[in-house]
């Protein structure tokens, strides 16, 4: 079930939020320093209870290095260091599945997305959503650096194609910050099975079989061109590939063989994230 943003509100200030913050990280050396301190700073003072998790994804430089220097000043801090590169959807899952907290967000290690915009996707699980996409395209005004023409063009083909191949009626399946109830992260991501690219689509995917509720909310967003992964052209066609990849899981029933029952859109609704710090389940 997809829904738009919600209108009532809760003081976010009375809330005691226990987040789980994941971060996948592929040669990220020189941007991951900047980012992990802004976030160290921002969740340190809201007071919220935090966790960071990095996942390093078989990087070649320093990133490792970097996230264990890091830990040992902040106990909040840990890492999980895949030799191998796997992918970004196998480590996004890695970290989800991981992450303790109740409200479960991941993010890009180059800060696109300011760790602020978190307060925005808190209080719409608050107000009743189960996950929450940071859109770069409910208010575009809000693209501080916008991508490359030939990046938006290709996003909103893909965006067409999302519609087509999933029936998923959202903006911006594509940014790299979201957040999760804990339940939602854990029954998602159990089953979520694309390595790459096209994991952001086959998790939503999914959430919408299992009924949860998935809103988008306007996010601010910098689009850093110095060390993106992204090859727009050999990377869009993969995603193209896995969007199929995931039309045909469905068909051939491979996700009904995880869940150990009929995946439908009919399944009871999931208990909603709490607040005051208390678990959802």
């Amino acid at each position: 079930m997809f829904q738009g943003r919600t209108e009532s509100t809760v003081s976010r200030e009375s809330l005691r939020v226990s987040l789980s913050i994941v971060i996948p990280a592929r040669n990220e050396e020189n941007r991951l320093p900047r980012t992990l301190q802004h976030i160290i700073s921002y969740t340190s003072a809201k007071g919220w209870d935090t966790e960071i998790i990095v996942v390093n994804d078989g990087s070649t430089d320093r990133t490792s290095d970097v996230v264990r220097q890091f830990a040992k000043r902040n106990p909040s801090i840990s890492l999980i260091d895949n030799i191998v590169n796997s992918g970004k959807g196998s480590s996004i899952r890695d970290g989800m599945l991981r992450a303790t907290g109740d409200i479960v967000l991941f993010t890009d290690a180059d800060d696109s997305t300011p760790i602020e915009e978190a307060d925005t996707l808190i209080q719409s699980i608050i107000n009743g959503a189960d996950i929450v996409i940071g859109s770069r395209w409910v208010d575009r005004h809000l693209q501080t650096t916008p991508q490359p023409w030939y990046r938006r063009l290709n996003g909103r083909i893909y965006n067409l194609l999302l519609r087509t191949l999933l029936e998923l009626d959202l903006t911006d399946t594509q940014n790299g910050f979201k957040a999760f109830t804990r339940k939602a992260a854990k029954s998602v991501f159990a089953i979520q099975q694309i390595p790459g690219w096209g994991f952001d689509a086959e998790s939503l995917f999914l959430a919408n079989k299992l009924g949860f509720v998935v809103s988008e909310v306007p996010v601010e967003y910098v689009y850093y061109s110095e060390g993106s992964k992204i090859r727009p052209y050999r990377d869009g066609a993969k995603m193209l590939l896995e969007l199929l990849l995931v039309r045909w899981h469905f068909v051939r029933g491979a996700y009904h063989a995880v869940l150990g029952r009929e995946c439908t859109t009919t399944v009871a609704l999931p208990a909603r994230a709490l607040t005051d710090g208390q678990s959802s389940k």
